[in-house]
């Protein structure tokens, strides 16, 4: 839904004493409205500078309007597309969030079954993805994997490999053939972290079910099967892991997904869209932030030993991941939902000794004057990955496959973009360092002596030099010259 204006910010400018009334759009105004204010260049120039903002961090800029995500930093709430999580959570499946953040509706079941039949088509891996995996030591890094996995199977995706050679945009009001990239991104990252886990663990790869959803084709493949028949998924996993999924199906403009979309604005494929909310997804301060929490835990080791550790991380002697959130200024509403599933899965999650730590570290910082203060509450990193531990995942999986579960609604946000007008993102810097202000240099005033007469060359303007031996520009003048004939 289009903003509307809902009042003017009335702006002096105390260098100029100009006046300026800027539009206030549902509590936002646009930055491109702040470049009508202007003041003579200090330097002397002509032209006019305009007034840029500065915001390290990105604080309080938004780069977009959605229909997406709604996040309530201050009430605790999050709602995708109007249907509050907790809602989902209870009465919806992940497959029914999925379609819900790409297509903007809760499915039938005629259409999930449409999209997971397309999941479980594209999921076969080719020769070349299987030995791009197993070319890896078993103890290597997950991380590196899942990039050379996934690129493997771009490769060989005519669509998305051809994507850079084509002269008009492949993707852009082109949904038929976004939709179907979309698709085979997603399921080529799931078998890739199948592949990966079946490789560290010397297990045996299992191909999908051609009528599977992603999450049991995922169990599949990763040889997480019923332990009863031996046939189909683990049911217990999965239900645990549609509910879980939903907690981190899209959390708005988080940094994995800012990267993602900064790619998608030079008309990249989904695929490579993907590959930069990964290298977003895996850092430390993001999604790498689930491993360190539970790392640090496992150094806390018991409850007893919490106080203490609270009292570092107040004299900033230690970091207390899983804690605190740019955004909420309340608990984070994701969490209960995530101690519900505890609650239902608490004799496996309690074999897990550290969760008694995390559960101590929440009870005391809830009643700590620095913590309460500040407003930093717990966030979904805290406990997250006690219910992957407990349903059997190895810590050095845990990232990659929360990633998989985030990948489909960054996509949407990219599929989002599909009609709207194409602009590349390209931010402002402020230039702080040193300056020639004086460009009339001595340099540049012994070059002038030896100019001669402006002449066109190849549709550009050209002043040649005036030397006692030739008239001839040098060479690299010449590729100077035709490069910037070709980028103005």
């Amino acid at each position: 839904m289009p903003s509307k204006e809902t009042g003017q910010l009335r702006i002096v400018d105390s260098r100029t004493e100009n006046a300026y009334l800027i539009p206030i759009h549902d509590n936002f105004i646009r930055a491109k409205d702040l470049m009508a204010i202007t003041t003579p260049d200090p330097r002397g120039s002509e032209v006019d500078q305009k007034l840029t903002i500065l915001d390290n961090g990105f604080e309080n800029v938004a780069c977009m309007e959605s229909e997406i995500t709604l996040i309530d930093g201050n009430r605790g709430q999050i709602q995708y597309r109007g249907h509050p999580i907790q809602e989902l959570f209870h009465n919806n499946d992940y497959e029914d969030v999925l379609y819900l953040l790409m297509w903007g509706k809760l499915p039938t079941q005629a259409e999930k079954v449409d999209v997971r039949r397309k999941f479980a088509a594209a999921m076969v891996p080719t020769k070349t993805v299987v030995d791009t995996i197993a070319a890896f030591p078993r103890n290597s890094d997950t991380y590196p994997m899942c990039l050379a996995g996934l690129c493997a199977f771009m490769s060989g995706d005519k669509v998305i490999a051809n994507n850079r050679h084509t002269h008009k945009p492949s993707f852009h009001n082109n949904f038929e053939q976004a939709d179907a990239a979309i698709i085979r991104t997603i399921a080529y990252y799931a078998t890739t972290l199948a592949l990966i886990h079946c490789h560290k663990r010397k297990l045996t790869f299992t191909n999908p079910d051609p009528n599977g959803t992603l999450i049991g084709n995922l169990l599949l493949m990763m040889g997480k099967t019923n332990k009863e028949t031996g046939v189909g998924p683990d049911p217990e996993i999965q239900a645990c892991l549609e509910k879980l999924w939903i907690c981190y199906a899209d959390h708005e403009m988080t940094n994995s997904t800012a990267g993602l979309l900064h790619a998608g604005s030079t008309l990249a494929d989904p695929g490579s869209c993907a590959i930069s909310a990964l290298v977003c997804g895996f850092g430390p301060l993001h999604g790498g932030a689930i491993d360190l929490a539970y790392e640090a835990l496992g150094k806390i080791k018991h409850p007893s030993f919490v106080p203490a550790y609270i009292e570092m991380v107040k004299s900033k002697k230690a970091r207390l991941f899983g804690y605190g959130h740019r955004i909420y200024r309340t608990r984070d509403p994701r969490l209960s939902l995530i101690e519900e599933l505890i609650e239902q899965n608490r004799e496996k999650c309690d074999a897990n000794p550290l969760l008694r730590v995390a559960f101590a570290i929440d009870k005391l910082a809830n009643e700590d004057e620095y913590f309460v203060s500040r407003k930093l509450k717990a966030n979904a990193d805290l406990l997250g990955c006690f219910l992957y531990s407990a349903l059997g995942f190895e810590t050095d999986m845990i990232t990659a496959i929360i990633t998989l579960s985030r990948i489909p609604g960054g996509l949407a946000h990219w599929r989002e973009t599909l009609d709207k007008p194409i602009k590349i993102w390209r931010p402002r810097q402020i230039y702080t360092g040193d300056r020639v202000d004086d460009v009339d240099t001595p340099r540049r005033q012994s070059l002038s002596s030896n100019e001669g007469p402006l002449k066109e060359k190849h549709g550009i303007q050209v002043r040649e030099l005036n030397s006692g031996k030739s008239n001839k520009i040098p060479f690299k003048v010449k590729a100077v010259l035709w490069a910037k004939s070709c980028f103005s």
